[in-house]
């Protein structure tokens, strides 16, 4: 996929219908607007669901992909066009996927994808900014906390419900990004507790650097792709691998390629 470099809003991945009467085509995952050097990705939900579907997955991995070959796009800024930032995972496809494949074979592929998407994301040379409104939930907060700088509106409202869901938190290596970025002890209440927490609580943990108001927000992102989009690309792209290298040594151990293991197997019959 050739992103585009002229500020327009592009409708990524979804084809045209071919016949004026036939049914129109369903929404397209993302929206992607290039403007210079900033690339803006945002989730496009269908029907207010504003859940990460294994569309929005591949959609978001192919776009991370192609910037291999796009070297000149030093920021990418992450938000949603929804009314939420993002509600988590897909637990519908969860069950159509149990549905088709009891053994848990085809949810592990859909796990799978976080991992990479995660993995994309912290790897990717640009620097990602993620743009936070309405309720940041579960994969949601994973995603977020995935991305370099994290800006959010002071309504946003945040949870990791998993356990309160019969589930693990296993959601492409999200537990050790999270215990990294917010510490340990914290990180552990909020996944034992499943409570709610807001944005300046997200911001005294770290999983914010900025808070502002809604219409604040837009202005709050600029003030950071402005500048880091007149940096040496050289530069940014050293300075993102030293952080992650330093983050993940941090980590004595990383079992994030067992979260597709651990989620199936909670949830799948045994052959």
């Amino acid at each position: 996929m050739n992103l585009p470099h002229t500020p327009a809003a592009v409708s990524a991945l979804a084809p045209e219908p071919a016949d004026p009467f036939e049914p129109a085509p369903a929404p397209a995952p993302l929206s992607l607007d290039r403007s210079g050097p900033v690339l803006h990705v945002r989730l496009n939900p269908a029907a207010q669901d504003d859940v990460l579907t294994t569309a929005v997955l591949d959609a978001l991995i192919t776009v991370l992909d192609d910037l291999h070959d796009q070297p000149d796009v030093r920021v990418l800024v992450l938000s949603s066009l929804g009314q939420d930032f993002c509600l988590g995972a897909d637990r519908r496809e969860y069950q159509d996927a149990l549905d088709t494949d009891p053994t848990g074979g085809a949810l592990r592929r859909i796990a799978d994808k976080a991992h990479r998407l995660c993995q994309a994301l912290e790897n990717t040379h640009a620097v990602t900014v993620a743009r936070l409104h309405g309720k940041v939930v579960g994969a949601g907060l994973a995603l977020a906390a995935y991305c370099d700088l994290r800006a959010g509106a002071d309504t946003c409202q945040f949870r990791m419900p998993e356990l309160g869901l019969g589930l693990a938190p296993a959601w492409g290596g999200a537990m050790g990004r999270l215990i990294a970025e917010a510490g340990a002890a914290r990180v552990r209440e909020l996944m034992l507790t499943c409570e709610t927490f807001d944005a300046h609580a997200a911001h005294r943990l770290g999983l914010l650097h900025k808070v502002v108001p809604p219409d604040a927000l837009d202005d709050a992102v600029t003030a950071w792709t402005r500048p880091l989009a007149r940096r040496s690309p050289e530069a940014l792209l050293l300075t993102r691998r030293m952080l992650a290298g330093y983050a993940k040594a941090a980590r004595t151990a990383d079992p994030a390629l067992l979260d597709s293991h651990l989620l199936t197997a909670r949830l799948s019959v045994p052959r």
